[in-house]
């Protein structure tokens, strides 16, 4: 069974960093595909980036394009999003998700396995 764990959440400032870590079980990832998506209070779940684990290919949303950079170490199996300039607006509950597929997507719905979620909080 497909587990994924979250970690490296909290309160940072404005401008500030954050890593986030999914580290993933239960199954050999080659084929996989894993997104990292978002929820803050009263919104929906959002798209935030993800990663073909196999070649690496990556794709981000627009609103953290530059700013954010998807990883994954084959050794660890386990995929990081790197936060940079982090605005209060990237203030929510970050999801790792895994896709058995090689193709990526945007949509939460089309992701097979879900972690339980970390916060990330951006002060002002």
């Amino acid at each position: 069974q497909v587990q994924l764990l979250e970690s490296g959440g909290g309160l940072v400032q404005a401008g500030g960093s954050l890593r986030l870590a999914c580290k993933a079980s239960g199954r050999t990832f080659s084929s996989y595909a894993i997104g990292w998506f978002r929820q803050a209070p009263g919104k929906e779940r959002e798209f935030v980036a993800t990663i073909r684990w196999s070649g690496g290919s990556t794709y981000y949303a627009e609103s953290v394009k530059g700013r954010f950079t998807i990883s994954r170490d084959n050794a660890k199996n386990t995929v990081y999003l790197q936060m940079n300039s982090l605005k209060p607006e990237d203030t929510a509950v970050y999801y790792c998700a895994a896709r058995d597929s090689r193709v990526i997507v945007t949509t939460a719905s089309l992701y097979d396995y879900w972690g339980q979620g970390i916060q990330v909080t951006v002060s002002s």
